[in-house]
């Protein structure tokens, strides 16, 4: 339970959001691409398929 008295960030909670001097701010479309969906198995998807081909044949 939050607790405002005991809240190790009180301290912090109200300061400004820091903006780095050193490093541009990122575009939105190009900071988006950093979280898009990406194939962590690639060629599993052709692999299904190719299992599923063979199954059908099979029926």
């Amino acid at each position: 339970m939050l607790n405002t008295a005991n809240n190790r960030y009180n301290d912090i909670i109200k300061l400004p959001h820091p903006i780095s001097k050193k490093h541009p701010k990122m575009k939105i479309d190009v900071r988006a691409a950093q979280f898009a969906p990406f194939a962590a198995l690639t060629g599993y998807e052709e692999q299904v398929n190719e299992t599923a081909k063979i199954v059908n044949k099979l029926e």
